[in-house]
């Protein structure tokens, strides 16, 4: 008979506890609906009087504060069902073992948030970089002795989809003084730049004169700065023109 309060009070907990998972449940709905307006129109932000940065905020602050709620509701459960279990794992084992499972699921919120961050555009370039494993690009590579950034045609040999970055092979023998042998980069994406493929004449733009590229040297793979002086008539080349910043890179014909 004295037990029959305890029970109450952990059936009361318990709804307590589902109120406070489905409340996280909306908070996280309206967190990704912010985040995707955000994506959306991401000059809204600077309009005077506009609130959704606080609004944001306060989601997160909301999000936080219901998950803190719900591990101290579960400490007070565990403590109610060790009070009526005559045998088990103790109280300070089942409490470490909820505590995990809401770190676990404090973490999967946060993926869940984070993959709505990532627009459509983005996620096709990640998908087109994925897909140029085996294929050789130019890449731009900053040594560490070196006063400026140095180009070379490389060999991708893998792409990290989590840190969106690409390791590529120079395969070229080095001629330093420490053996001389083929080197492995790991670049950002926005250090490496695709070559039409050999199969699209229609992606080979053309060469105009006065513009200015990347040429590689003959018989190397290292690139320089070029201007186009003149071009035949018919042009079959692996390459792709770059800007006046030389933010793209084109190979030899």
């Amino acid at each position: 008979m004295s037990s029959s309060p305890d029970i109450a009070g952990i059936l009361d907990n318990t709804k307590e506890l589902d109120r406070l998972r489905k409340e996280q449940e909306e908070v996280l709905v309206e967190i990704n609906k912010m985040h995707k307006k955000l994506q959306a129109t991401p000059e809204i932000v600077e309009k005077p009087g506009d609130i959704s940065l606080s609004k944001l905020k306060n989601l997160y602050i909301q999000a936080k504060e219901l998950s803190e709620s719900e591990v101290t509701v579960s400490n007070i459960l565990l403590t109610q069902l060790d009070s009526l279990l005559p045998s088990g794992p103790t109280g300070q084992q089942r409490r470490k073992l909820v505590a995990e499972g809401n770190e676990q699921k404090r973490k999967r919120m946060k993926v869940d948030t984070d993959v709505t961050r990532v627009s459509p555009s983005m996620r096709n370039q990640i998908e087109a970089y994925a897909s140029l494993k085996g294929e050789q690009v130019a890449a731009r590579v900053t040594a560490e002795d070196a006063e400026k950034d140095e180009w070379f045609v490389v060999k991708v040999i893998h792409f990290d989809r989590e840190t969106k970055e690409v390791e590529v092979l120079d395969e070229e023998p080095g001629d330093d003084e420490e053996g001389g042998g083929q080197r492995t980069y790991k670049l950002s994406m926005s250090c490496i730049l695709p070559f039409p493929k050999r199969n699209d004449p229609s992606s080979t733009q053309e060469f105009i004169p006065g513009k200015h590229v990347l040429a590689v040297y003959p018989g190397t793979t290292a690139l320089y700065k070029a201007t186009v002086i003149s071009t035949p008539r018919k042009v079959s080349c692996f390459s792709r023109t770059i800007s006046d910043s030389f933010q793209q890179c084109i190979r030899n014909q």
